[in-house]
């Protein structure tokens, strides 16, 4: 997507670069270790030439020298009080902090519009019966509106997450070489970091310990998972044979090249597949905690790969997934012919309560009820309602009436505006 790759390519991220050396020049002025007419001088001159940095890269295969030499470049003399005292990863990881959080709040704001559109459509079909399944195989009634409400609850709990994210990752650390403040010391860093919106590290290596980071891509792969679930769901719900939604299909769309029938669930399967690669990312992220002493840079060329990588493909799932729940076309007549096929053989277990009622021992109960279903099951005219009320054992038990109530698809609702209340519907 524009927004989040924008935040990810070089541009932007020299700018957070020289954001960063500028904050620290200005706390090591306000302290009194650089003259302050020299900050003036490096916030006026300060700039960047992507293709320049490349260049001088290519010859000292070294990118934050590369950088500082082609700023001071811009600057002159003034420049050598930029990076004063610091380490590469000072700058290095206090910038990709920067980035991580606003790829945050974008997140946040896609978030954010994938619950409302969830919160909309499971308005509209609160009380829309359908079949619930277990193992794949007819349960009990439910509405499409109470499955929403699950995918509801699940993406607030996301919300939840990535809102303590933000101030678990919006973490800076200009500490020096190994951390230890040596050539430059903590104040520094705490007014550097207060000028970029960030905390300084409470206890930093060289670099920002790794576990933060392999936190963030987690928390990205724990979302693409729910996202895959809300995904395959749909999947499972447009096949032919059941076809109780089905994904938004454009005029002049074309689902097979072979077949003009088809209608596939093109971008729920797309969500599948992308969710595999974020949480591959999280194996990678976890593989970065353990660096040799203070820091390596095993991390380094892993970190330029999956974070953009899981920042982008996150938002762009965001973004689709909202797009298919608003568009998602819903048919309320497959979920009730589904439902009542074998004639309402889903109600056994309202008929084996209603019999325990009477008296009846649980085992007795269930044998009746069960042989009944089993002879309607799998039968293009099986009908359990019908069996159930011919079967004297059962019918000199329960009235016509009370067979009748056990076929209420609106009992297993009746609780339904509890779930909603809970979740603000």
């Amino acid at each position: 997507m524009p927004e989040m790759s924008n935040l990810w390519n070089d541009n932007y991220k020299f700018q957070t670069w020289l954001k960063v050396e500028i904050a620290v020049c200005e706390a090591q002025a306000e302290l009194g270790y650089i003259p302050k007419e020299a900050v003036a001088e490096i916030k006026t001159k300060a700039n960047f030439d992507p293709r320049r940095i490349l260049e001088i890269e290519a010859e000292v295969n070294h990118d934050v020298i590369a950088f500082l030499t082609n700023i001071n470049e811009f600057v002159g003399d003034a420049g050598r009080y930029i990076h004063m005292g610091m380490t590469s990863s000072d700058m290095l990881d206090t910038a990709l902090a920067l980035q991580l959080v606003a790829s945050l709040n974008l997140l946040l704001q896609s978030l954010g519009r994938l619950i409302v559109a969830i919160r909309n459509k499971a308005r509209e079909y609160k009380y829309t019966v359908m079949i619930g399944r277990s193992h794949g195989i007819h349960a009990e009634p439910i509405s499409f509106g109470f499955k929403l409400a699950g995918w509801l609850a699940e993406v607030l709990r996301h919300q939840e997450r990535l809102n303590q994210l933000q101030e678990n990752i919006a973490v800076g650390k200009i500490s020096g070489a190994v951390g230890t403040y040596a050539n430059i010391e903590p104040r520094v860093e705490m007014l550097a970091c207060k000028k970029l919106g960030l905390k300084p590290d409470s206890a930093s290596t060289q670099v920002i310990s790794r576990d933060r980071h392999a936190n963030y891509v987690q928390l990205l792969a724990l979302l693409a998972s729910s996202i895959e679930r809300f995904a395959v769901e749909i999947r499972n719900l447009q096949k032919t044979d059941v076809l109780e939604v089905e994904e938004y299909f454009s005029k002049g769309q074309k689902g097979s090249s072979a077949m003009p029938h088809k209608r596939n669930p093109i971008c729920s399967e797309r969500l599948t597949g992308i969710a595999r690669i974020i949480r591959g990312y999280a194996v990678a992220a976890l593989e970065n905690v353990a660096l040799w002493h203070e820091r390596d840079i095993s991390h380094s060329s892993v970190e330029r790969v999956i974070l953009p990588d899981a920042c982008i493909l996150t938002y762009f799932m965001l973004e689709e997934t909202t797009n298919l729940v608003t568009n998602l076309l819903i048919y309320p007549e497959n979920m009730a012919r589904n439902m009542n096929c074998y004639g309402g053989v889903v109600f056994s277990q309202r008929v084996l309560l209603a019999l325990l009622k009477k008296g009846v021992s649980r085992e007795e109960a269930y044998i009746l009820v069960q042989e009944n279903a089993n002879k309607a099951w799998n039968k293009p005219d099986g009908n359990f309602r019908s069996l159930i009320s011919q079967d004297d054992r059962i019918n000199g038990k329960l009235s016509v009436e009370e067979i009748a109530t056990c076929f209420d698809p609106q009992y297993h609702l009746q609780h339904l505006d509890q779930v909603y209340q809970r979740l603000d519907i």
